[in-house]
């Protein structure tokens, strides 16, 4: 991509953007200027979006892109107190646990008409054009790719451990890691989450013990209505994660949460790191360990042989008041196909939203070619959509995760938790009735 930094229009329009004042008006020329927020930001993320921003404005001259980039820690609520003074923002990176509470705010415009006819629809993958729509069919962000886990092994330790090959399933998971550990040779069997999100990965493992019965639209239920968490299947789930912990985890990772798992992986300490692929870049750059001495495997799956993905997403989106839509919809439609999407997807780790993906051979090897296997095989390793978007969903993350902080600590019982989970989401769904 090519760098035009300079005809980014910072500068006034980013004071005025940041002190919460209206969208700019066209200037005498007729030209736009649209106001982009992002909130997953990185130097090297915000430096990529910059230069396709800058492609973006030498193919459309009378539109300029301002794009603002606050700190991660910081940029959700930048967001929303830019959202709810209704000015300030045209487009806006949105996430699946973001769209729901903003979108019924009011904060979100739907592009449904706008998008309609794009053509832009029939290059994307059928998660992709699904993920776009909610519930009521409304499009208030095109996704720019998913977030969704593999499994990183180490080569050389699973063969020296006498294994032919990576796990297949959670329990060969189980097998494998704790063959593997060896406390007093600092080598661990597996980069367990006890830390912040810790539930992600507790509830990926009852999934997949219940792949066929899980309820694509919605994976905290099952397609008898009750929740997963209410199945015998999700008892033994819970108690081999727990195991993994008990058996083949270091128990400093008790605390642990990305971070930490991802550098016990990178530094050659663990030999199993359940993960999303923008760990790839991560690992890929390790002094400690070399590409011969890792790869990645698909989702491990339940006693079936067959697993759950629950993709998370994030996207594009315009807000409900900006005053230039049509320029903001169509920042998001070059946003969102060929090269654009493309470079952005690989640059960032992301699994693409793009069909032509599978054949690009960035995917179809090395690291990424798990990715592939999962896609290719969507009656063993089924998408899912999580419940991300409901709008009590940092309470229920604070609250599993303390959960699964007190059962690897001996506090509560894999029962008991699963009885706590089950009666959480049956009262929020009957309220929502």
């Amino acid at each position: 991509m090519r760098r035009r930094t300079a005809a980014l229009a910072l500068g006034t329009a980013a004071a005025t953007l940041l002190t919460g004042c209206s969208t700019m008006s066209p200037e005498a020329s007729g030209t736009v200027t649209l106001n982009m927020v992002e909130s997953l930001t990185n130097p090297t993320r915000t430096d990529l979006l910059k230069d396709l921003i800058a492609d973006f404005q030498q193919q459309n001259p009378k539109i300029k892109v301002n794009l603002v980039s606050p700190p991660t820690e910081q940029a959700d609520q930048k967001l929303q107190q830019m959202l709810q003074s209704g000015s300030g923002v045209d487009v806006l990176e949105v996430r699946d646990i973001t769209v729901g509470p903003w979108s019924n705010n009011g904060w979100l415009y739907d592009m449904k008409k706008d998008l309609d006819g794009w053509k832009g629809w029939q290059a994307m993958t059928e998660n992709a054009v699904d993920a776009a729509k909610d519930a009521k069919g409304r499009t208030y962000f095109v996704p720019y790719g998913f977030y969704g886990l593999s499994l990183f092994y180490r080569t050389d330790l699973i063969e020296k451990a006498g294994f032919d090959k990576p796990p297949a399933t959670w329990q060969e998971l189980l097998q494998q890691a704790s063959a593997i550990h060896d406390p007093a040779e600092r080598r661990y069997g597996y980069a367990f989450r006890g830390g912040a999100n810790s539930h992600s990965n507790a509830t990926a493992a009852i999934e997949a013990h219940l792949a066929d019965r899980v309820d694509p639209a919605n994976g905290y239920k099952l397609r008898n209505g009750r929740t997963i968490f209410s199945a015998p299947e999700a008892r033994d789930a819970i108690e081999t994660y727990l195991k993994l912990f008990k058996q083949a985890s270091p128990k400093s990772s008790v605390s642990w949460g990305y971070p930490e798992m991802v550098e016990a992986f990178s530094n050659g300490s663990t030999a199993f790191l359940l993960q999303d692929p923008e760990v790839i870049a991560t690992v890929s750059e390790s002094k400690s360990i070399s590409k011969e001495q890792w790869a990645t495997a698909p989702l491990v799956a339940g006693p079936d042989g067959k697993t759950v993905q629950p993709l998370a997403t994030a996207g594009w989106g315009v807000a409900e008041g900006s005053d230039h839509k049509a320029e903001a919809v169509k920042l998001v439609e070059f946003l969102s196909q060929g090269e654009a999407s493309a470079s952005f997807t690989k640059k960032n780790s992301l699994v693409p939203i793009l069909k032509s993906a599978i054949s690009d051979p960035f995917y179809r090897t090395g690291p990424w070619s798990s990715y592939v296997t999962m896609t290719e095989q969507p009656d063993k390793y089924r998408v899912v959509t999580q419940p991300r978007g409901v709008s009590w969903w940092a309470e229920w993350q604070q609250k599993a995760d303390a959960d699964v902080q007190k059962l690897i600590l001996g506090k509560t019982t894999p029962k008991e938790l699963l009885a706590g989970w089950d009666s959480y989401w049956t009262e929020k769904w009957q309220q929502e009735q």
